[in-house]
């Protein structure tokens, strides 16, 4: 069966990528159709379509691009006579129809946009304009999801949104992680080669906490180093992002040693879950592919109380819930997780392997669950 993958836009990194590309994985005769790639190199060997929104400055600038995705999903071009379509949705990617034909079109949800439906959960969605346009966002958007001859969740706290907000049901299939590879190696730091990386390595403080996600508002790295100053330990904050000078402001002025580390590779990345003591990440999350990374290299999690991320750890085993996102709470937690007996890391992280996901993925386009 000849299929086409539909994905919002690519970048160099994101989860939502990394799901991409195992579905890819999955079917290695599909196409690829998105509203612009700028990664180029990641699908290198596949045949890779954008909209027209690619040939203009919006594909620089996501907010303003957003009202006019809604038709450049429309009525695409199909060189070839596809037989399905499985769409990779955070935004409006699910509304993709094709030009002359009509195909099934199974989606695979990680959220409903935040931006119209839940701005208590992004604040990009509190702007002004956002706010003026969510209503008429959200009545077409409930309109077009109709289309989806089945939908699934990346976990069941998006698929209950999902009931909530499109008044569709959804399956749940967790989205895939690295764990394989990060088992692959019992000391990342053998796989670190630039230079700077290594000295940084010398340089870390033990114990530790680790933060680690894209550096944008929701994802509340500011109350890592909190909690790092309530508890008395020095703070390690990794990724990249619009919020670097924030946070290195607020890491300025903290009462405990706090670094920022900016893009650190992957031996790097993997190395600091292994030296870290706790895993602090508080955002109320749709999955949380970071916090099984974090386990899947033996270090315990803290979240808060409310989000995707609690389906990816067992509380008391692997991580701790703290009772709120507040600084006092998840300090408390932290001092709890630091606590817990070593865990089997294998044990805690083997269902979130990409192979379960292929097999679940596949299973989802040929039979709809």
């Amino acid at each position: 069966m000849t299929g086409l993958l539909v994905h919002e836009w690519i970048e160099s990194s994101g989860g939502a990528e990394n799901v991409l590309e195992a579905m890819a994985r999955a079917f290695p005769d599909a196409d690829i159709q998105c509203l612009w790639d700028d990664a180029p190199h990641r699908f290198a060997d596949r045949t890779v379509r954008e909209t027209w929104l690619a040939r203009t400055p919006l594909r620089r600038h996501k907010a303003l691009a957003l009202p006019f995705t809604l038709g450049a999903w429309r009525g695409l071009s199909a060189p070839h006579d596809y037989e399905w379509m499985l769409v990779s949705s955070h935004l409006f990617a699910h509304h993709a129809t094709l030009a002359r034909r009509d195909v099934p079109k199974y989606v695979y949800a990680h959220t409903p946009a935040r931006y119209i439906w839940n701005p208590e959960l992004d604040e990009r969605g509190n702007s002004i304009a956002v706010k003026a346009v969510s209503p008429l966002f959200q009545r077409i958007d409930r309109r077009r999801v109709q289309e989806a001859t089945a939908i699934a969740a990346n976990s069941a706290f998006v698929r209950d949104r999902i009931a909530e907000a499109w008044e569709r049901e959804a399956v749940v299939i967790h989205p895939p992680v690295a764990v394989e590879r990060i088992f692959s190696q019992s000391d990342w730091r053998t796989e670190v080669t630039d230079a700077d990386e290594l000295h940084l390595l010398e340089q870390l403080p033990t114990p530790f906490i680790l933060g680690a996600s894209r550096f944008i508002p929701y994802k509340r790295l500011d109350l890592v180093i909190a909690a790092g100053e309530r508890t008395g330990l020095p703070v390690v904050i990794a990724g990249r992002g619009p919020e670097e000078q924030r946070l290195r402001a607020i890491a300025e002025t903290a009462k405990v040693p706090v670094r920022i580390v900016v893009s650190p590779s992957d031996a790097l990345l993997y190395a600091l879950m292994q030296l870290a003591s706790v895993f602090v990440f508080p955002p109320v999350e749709d999955f949380g592919i970071v916090p099984v990374e974090a386990q899947a290299a033996g270090t315990p999690v803290v979240t808060g109380p409310v989000g995707g991320q609690l389906e990816t750890f067992e509380i008391g085993v692997s991580g701790i819930s703290a009772d709120s996102a507040a600084v006092d709470d998840l300090a408390r937690a932290t001092n709890t997780a630091m606590m817990l007996p070593r865990f089997d890391p294998q044990a805690q992280t083997a269902h979130f392997t990409e192979r379960t996901f292929a097999q679940r993925i596949s299973s989802f386009v040929s039979s709809g669950r």
